[in-house]
């Protein structure tokens, strides 16, 4: 699935415009490196998502084309 429609299927960003912006903007690496929107997420990816001076970083648990809102949690494991 690529990174854009992740963020937005898990909904820690809200839509897949915004979502595609911020990986053009370099907010947001995958594995240390800067991923574009198109990056192919698997698995066991560590994506770092920076909203101004606050960054999330969470490991992807679960790749699926949709779920439910109380649902979406799962498909991440924050890390602190």
């Amino acid at each position: 699935m690529r990174l854009d429609k992740f963020l937005k299927v898990s909904r820690i960003i809200k839509r897949r415009t915004v979502a595609n912006d911020a990986c053009d903007a370099e907010h947001v690496t995958v594995n240390g490196r800067r991923a574009k929107a198109s990056y192919d997420v698997k698995e066991g990816d560590i994506v770092e998502v920076t909203f101004g001076q606050r960054t999330l970083r969470f490991r992807v648990t679960d790749v699926r084309e949709y779920v439910k809102k109380d649902e979406a949690a799962s498909m991440y494991e924050i890390i602190e």
